[in-house]
């Protein structure tokens, strides 16, 4: 099988942060930093898109376990599967969540879950990082998985709030160094609309990433709820 693009940046980049910092410090910063108050807005976020008791949940990129953990902290009792691309990250995620939490490592561009098995597909920090194409043979994925009237949230950048504007700025000024360390992909909303009527999705919202969630602070990406 064919390696990803992003399989290799990321294990490097895990890799470098462990060897460099504690643990738990590897571990936030590979997933963004502010471990727990991202991990809030981001189940937040799942609240607002209808997550509740007795749901599963699929978390594509669950990385080092942020939502998972806060999930797992709130006191919901969901049946809850994650996947990522870099099993130390899944590691660490595992010893923060309960053992009825599922973790797999998985390297394709699939989801490892049955036809109509899911409540709510979630991908925080992904499509971000990935090609166009590969983000709509995920969103192919996620509707495959979906309950009738389920419900996918992600994040993405676009070129309108500031501080997305700023990550655009700093990815063009490490290609000019060479010094890239990830790809970085901008959606624009007109593209998400024409993926969700292509899927036969409906949105349901947009939030932008300037616009607080929890205690006056923004996610920093903006952020779609589509439902099957």
């Amino acid at each position: 099988m064919a390696q990803f693009h992003f399989v290799e940046d990321y294990e490097k980049l895990v890799g470098d942060l462990i060897a460099t910092h504690p643990i738990d410090e590897a571990m936030a910063i590979a997933v963004g930093g502010k471990y727990e108050l991202i991990g809030q807005i981001e189940l937040d976020m799942l609240k607002e898109a209808g997550l509740d008791d007795g749901m599963s949940v699929f978390d594509l990129g669950c990385g080092s376990g942020r939502l998972a953990f806060t999930i797992a902290k709130s006191g919901l009792d969901i049946s809850y599967l994650g996947t990522d691309i870099v099993q130390a990250l899944l590691d660490y995620a595992r010893s923060k969540t309960p053992d009825s939490y599922r973790f797999i490592c998985h390297r394709d561009l699939s989801i490892p879950a049955e036809d109509s098995s899911v409540d709510i597909a979630c991908a925080f920090s992904v499509f971000t990082h990935l090609l166009h194409h590969e983000t709509y043979i995920y969103l192919e994925e996620m509707r495959r998985v979906l309950k009738p009237n389920g419900r996918i949230v992600f994040s993405f950048l676009e070129f309108g709030p500031p501080g997305q504007w700023a990550v655009f700025e700093d990815t063009v000024l490490h290609q000019k160094r060479q010094t890239t360390p990830h790809l970085n992909t901008f959606i624009e909303r007109n593209a998400i609309a024409a993926w969700a009527s292509h899927l036969d999705l409906k949105v349901d919202r947009f939030i932008g990433g300037w616009e607080p969630v929890r205690n006056n602070v923004p996610l920093g990406q903006s952020v779609v709820v589509l439902r099957r």
